[in-house]
């Protein structure tokens, strides 16, 4: 079982930028492939950024490449989202999740077993 703890959420205007972090518990964090969702009001969740267990591979939404990293830190448990040059549209409750099988990155949904609470990103213009 993983148990996932996101933080970091807040207001920032356009051109800002924030972290989020996403602490998790658990031994099989290390081996997990982690991905990065979000969910803006009234619209399905959708993928934001991917890594695999090791640091190695990560993988972007056109709509954040170039703006958003992600990384983690095993030793520390806990996987991060730097966000630059944050945008209206980006504003969304973002989710962290932990896939319970796979150590290779995804960018869909239905691959992760394990989710966070969300934390809410705002974004004014």
């Amino acid at each position: 079982q993983v148990q996932l703890v996101e933080s970091g959420g807040g207001l920032v205007q356009a051109g800002g930028s924030l972290r989020l972090s996403c602490a998790a518990s658990g031994r099989t964090f290390s081996s997990a492939g982690m991905g990065w969702f979000r969910q803006a009001p009234g619209k399905e969740r959708e993928f934001v950024a991917t890594i695999n267990w090791s640091g190695g591979s990560t993988y972007y939404a056109d709509s954040v490449k170039g703006r958003f990293t992600i990384s983690r830190d095993n030793a520390k448990n806990t996987v991060y989202l730097q966000m630059n040059s944050l945008k209206p549209e980006d504003t969304a409750v973002y989710y962290c999740a932990a896939r319970r099988y796979s150590g290779s990155s995804s960018s869909r949904v239905d691959a992760y077993e394990y989710w966070g609470q969300g934390t809410q990103v705002t974004v004014s213009s």
